[in-house]
């Protein structure tokens, strides 16, 4: 097993702009840490679900996966898109970050992102599975994964802490870069660049 590419590979995915760590971010400047901590283990949360799942139902995921991902990536583009003209309109409705910044809504959010979907069903067949398949070793590998995800996450967050002042003070051009930022992501997950460029 090539574990440097294995590492590369988790932690490229994790620490990228996705729609989760932009709404991270965009929490991070409107509330507490502790609340934004909230939402962030509801997200590792899913982590350590999905890729216990991957790991128990390997093959049943691989029949049915291409199913999955087409729905995942309609739901998840609309998701993403509601979430932009939430961090949009943030600094009108001060209360929505705090709303977000849930256990729950970051557990119940990351079933409908697709990029956490593709990352957790993929990384353990392609990377794990071909090398090892004692369950101990497997749940080693679940559990390095899931902590590689939470630091991912707490530093998305600590970010948009440390610079909380900056962009309070350029409120409404951070919300406006943050929200286009989850549209583009919108945009790349419905895979409509792909229909285009055929």
């Amino acid at each position: 097993m090539n574990i440097t590419s294995f590492l590369i590979y988790c932690v490229i995915v994790t620490f990228t702009p996705g729609p989760t760590n932009i709404a991270i971010l965009s929490m991070a400047h409107h509330v507490k840490m502790k609340e934004v901590f909230r939402y962030v283990w509801g997200v590792t949360a899913v982590f350590g679900v999905l890729l216990s799942a991957s790991v128990m139902l390997n093959s049943a995921l691989i029949a049915v996966m291409p199913k999955i991902l087409v729905f995942m990536q309609v739901v998840g583009s609309f998701y993403m898109l509601y979430l932009a003209y939430q961090v949009y309109k943030m600094d009108i409705a001060g209360d929505t970050a705090k709303q977000a910044a849930t256990f729950m809504n970051g557990f119940l959010m990351q079933f409908i992102n697709p990029k956490v979907w593709l990352f957790t069903m993929t990384v353990i067949p392609s990377y794990v599975m071909p090398y090892y398949k004692s369950p101990f070793v497997l749940s080693i590998f679940v559990l390095i994964i899931t902590i590689v995800a939470f630091l991912a996450l707490a530093t998305w967050a600590i970010f948009g802490m440390v610079f909380k002042s900056f962009l309070q003070k350029h409120l409404k051009m951070t919300n406006i870069v943050l929200a286009l930022l989850l549209v583009y992501s919108a945009i790349e997950v419905s895979g409509i660049v792909e229909i285009v460029k055929r």
